[in-house]
């Protein structure tokens, strides 16, 4: 949903109302009606919502006359990904760049504001009130505060929603559900961690964090050749057997599952036009394999082609195409 080939007199209204619909009611105030453009999408996540926006210049005001006419009482968190915002809610004023977090929710009264200048782009989760587990008396003194998001559960969660917002929408409703409960994990983590209140977050949500935390580090070590459950394990503070049972609790091994994102890195740099220069064996190192008969051994059995194979049919087949006739899940497909 976009303001692209409408009016300009009628933008303002256009963008009242998907606010209105896509949050909750508000009042609204355009900076300046003849340049203002907005953007905007949502995604259903089970008892989640997702949304999308993109504007120029405005203020919002959700009011008090606004809450007791209806009030869908969730918490809105947002993550801004270019540009600033400004939130007013409770007592607190939160100016905001492109890599804050900022929670704010739809029952109290607040003022959001974004410059007259340049485009604001946001993320913004949509989350019952009675899904949030943490104390509610702690969140509601929270309201309107920025959080970082450099380090710890924040920097994962920031990352996966920036994966959430490009790959959603190709799930099924049962992989979206499961993508529901691993955000809803992560917000809790992350805000637990800023607020700390640690010792509120159920033992399943922490192992779940404890994953996305091991998911991350692996993801940004691929091209370390002595990562290794050892490695992995004393950088997160848990034991080798402990990190082995939170894999099994999956159903994949630790090597397994290093090797598996080593290799879907290397296939995707063997399709690519601009590293067709690259030699097959230095693709393999790059991504942490020493041994190119290892590599080229682990890509056959993972895909059921070599990698050069693979690499000259992407050129005629296409990436899509042989993706597809090379998925590792497909039937009398060996997994590594």
């Amino acid at each position: 949903m976009s303001t692209d080939g409408m009016p300009a007199g009628d933008r303002a209204e256009w963008f009242h109302d998907l606010v209105s619909r896509t949050v909750s009611p508000h009042r609204l105030a355009i900076t300046d009606g003849a340049t203002f453009t907005a953007r905007a999408g949502t995604l259903s996540l089970g008892p989640l919502e997702m949304s999308l926006h993109s504007n120029s210049g405005h203020f919002a005001w959700r009011t008090p006359q606004l809450i007791r006419r209806g009030d869908p009482e969730h918490y809105l968190l947002a993550l801004i990904t270019q540009g600033t915002k400004t939130i007013s809610q409770r007592r607190t004023d939160s100016r905001m760049g492109a890599g804050d977090v900022v929670l704010w929710d739809t029952s109290h009264p607040y003022v959001a504001q974004s410059p007259a200048s340049g485009q604001t782009q946001m993320i913004v989760l949509h989350i019952p009130r009675d899904r949030m587990l943490l104390p509610e008396d702690r969140l509601d003194a929270a309201l309107g505060s920025r959080f970082a998001t450099t380090t710890g559960v924040a920097a994962v969660l920031r990352e996966f929603l920036g994966s959430l917002r490009r790959h959603a929408d190709e799930g099924s409703p049962a992989g979206r559900e499961l993508l529901a409960r691993t955000t809803l994990d992560l917000v809790t983590g992350a805000l637990a961690q800023q607020l700390d209140l640690a010792d509120h977050v159920p033992s399943d949500t922490r192992k779940e964090i404890t994953l996305r935390r091991i998911d991350a580090f692996i993801d940004h070590h691929l091209g370390d050749h002595e990562l290794t459950p050892g490695v992995i394990a004393a950088r997160h503070h848990v034991s080798v057997r402990t990190l082995h049972a939170l894999f099994r609790s999956r159903g994949e091994a630790v090597a397994a599952s290093i090797t598996r994102r080593r290799l879907g890195r290397c296939r995707a740099d063997l399709a690519d036009p601009d590293q067709a220069h690259r030699p097959v064996h230095e693709i393999a190192a790059r991504w942490g394999f020493v041994r190119p008969d290892g590599f080229s051994r682990a890509f056959r059995k993972a895909y059921g082609i070599s990698p050069r194979e693979y690499r000259r049919l992407s050129r005629t087949e296409g990436t899509a195409s042989l993706r597809r006739s090379t998925d590792p899940t497909a039937e009398g497909r060996s997994t590594v």
